[in-house]
C-alpha cells in the first residue's frame, strides 16, 4: 500500500513540497496576524490592570467613567481572543492540508477533495478572525476619546 521511500525520486519529492509551498507562506502571514493579536491584547490587558486600582479608588462620575472604560476593555479582551482562536483554528487547518498533500502523492491516494475542504475552512476561519479583529480595532477606536473637561483645560491656558 505505501510505495517505497527510498525508491521515491526526487522529482516527486521536490513536485510534493512545491505543492506545499503556498499554505506554508499562508501559515507565515497566519503567524504574523498572530503576533499582532498577541500584542494588541498585551496592550489591553496591561491597561485592563492599570485601571483596575483607580476603579477601586474612585467614587461617582469618575468610578462611573473607570467602570465603562474597564467593560469595553472586557469586551475587546474577548474579541481579540476569538480572533486569535479563528485564526489558530486556521493554522491547525492549513497544517492539515500540507500534511494530506504529502500523504496523497506519497501513498498515491485520491485526497483532493479532503485538501479542498480544509483549505477552504482554512480560508474561513482566518476570514472570521480578521472580521473579528475589524471589530475590535473599530471598538478601540471608538472609545479612545480624550474627554471634553480636558480638552477645555487646556484650552483655558
Amino acid at each position: 500500500m505505501f510505495p517505497d521511500f527510498e525508491t521515491s525520486s526526487a522529482t516527486q519529492v521536490a513536485h510534493i513540497i512545491q505543492l506545499a509551498v503556498a499554505p506554508i507562506f499562508l501559515l507565515a502571514g497566519i503567524g504574523a496576524f498572530l503576533n499582532v493579536c498577541a500584542g494588541r491584547l498585551a496592550r489591553i490587558i496591561d491597561r485592563a490592570r492599570n485601571i483596575e486600582p483607580l476603579l477601586l479608588g474612585a467614587r461617582g462620575e469618575e468610578h462611573d467613567r473607570w467602570l465603562g472604560e474597564i467593560r469595553v476593555l472586557d469586551r475587546r479582551m474577548a474579541l481579540v481572543s476569538q480572533a486569535i482562536f479563528f485564526s489558530v483554528l486556521a493554522a491547525v487547518l492549513t497544517c492539515l492540508v500540507v500534511f494530506l498533500l504529502f500523504t496523497g502523492a506519497l501513498t498515491n491516494a485520491q485526497l483532493g477533495t479532503p485538501v479542498a475542504l480544509l483549505f477552504m475552512g482554512s480560508m474561513v476561519a482566518i476570514g472570521v478572525g480578521f472580521t473579528i479583529f475589524l471589530f475590535e480595532t473599530r471598538l478601540g477606536s471608538r472609545t479612545v476619546r480624550i474627554r471634553t473637561d480636558i480638552l477645555e483645560h487646556q484650552a483655558e491656558e
